[in-house]
């Protein structure tokens, strides 16, 4: 016999059991039992299994990742820093578009004490476009330097509608509000290819090996070494995180 339920066996056997023999009340009381038993069994939520979104942002661990060098794009001051955000992010994602106004809104707001770290990790097979605009910020760091670099950065984050819909064009067109000229920039982007790939490639590995699975990714590390990973567009988890390191 098949049980679908072990209450409902149970009172089979109980029926069928002619050893067993019960008053009229105490049948009808244990019978009330065993259907309230299966109305509350049938009424308790299913088991969830666990998921990687359960799993909670920010928790301090042992993070891969590999450390601040000449190579990195930096917004804010790592002589002053108490913390630095690690954030690896592809352009043309909407949920990077999002978060990068907001990261720079709570990096500001700590006047300092917390440094900024761009890392490329532009999703190929989702984001055509984001590879091509990555080397395009590294031409524009390039020529005119850090700040530079994020100023088009901003560019690019604040006019892309995102998922491969910035025009092409507007990249030369962006370089030229630094004074870059379009041929300028179009040789940098001919000759430092390859070169820029070998850049974005290492950081997208990197970011793997820091536990990336989607973008952006961000890692708070604080001067004791102690490394916290916030997984997507989280600001609420980020804010709080750095308000209880920098309290």
């Amino acid at each position: 016999m098949f049980c679908a339920r072990k209450y409902v066996c149970y009172n089979y056997k109980m029926e069928n059991n002619t050893k067993m023999k019960l008053s009229t009340p105490a049948a009808i009381i244990v019978a009330g039992f065993l259907i309230m038993v299966g109305i509350i069994i049938t009424k308790l939520p299913p088991q969830k299994e666990k998921s990687i979104g359960d799993i909670p942002n920010a928790v301090a661990g042992e993070i891969n990742i590999q450390p601040i060098s000449g190579n990195d794009h930096i917004f804010g001051s790592l002589e002053t820093a108490e913390a630095v955000i690690i954030e690896f992010s592809d352009t043309e994602c909407p949920w990077c578009k999002k978060f990068h106004p907001e990261l720079t809104q709570v990096i500001r707001q700590y006047d300092g004490k917390v440094a900024w770290i761009y890392r490329h990790s532009p999703i190929d097979n989702l984001h055509s476009k984001a590879r091509n605009e990555a080397r395009a910020t590294e031409c524009v760091n390039q020529i005119k330097g850090n700040d530079a670099f994020w100023q088009y950065l901003d560019m690019i984050y604040t006019n892309t509608p995102g998922n491969d819909g910035l025009d092409a064009n507007l990249l030369v067109t962006y370089a030229e509000k630094f004074g870059i000229t379009a041929p300028e920039f179009n040789k940098c982007m001919a000759d430092n290819k390859v070169a820029f790939d070998k850049l974005i490639d290492a950081s997208i590995q990197d970011g793997k090996n820091a536990g990336l699975e989607g973008t952006p990714h961000s890692i708070i590390i604080t001067k004791d070494g102690q490394k916290y990973p916030v997984r997507g567009a989280d600001i609420d988890t980020l804010n709080s995180t750095l308000k209880s390191i920098l309290k």
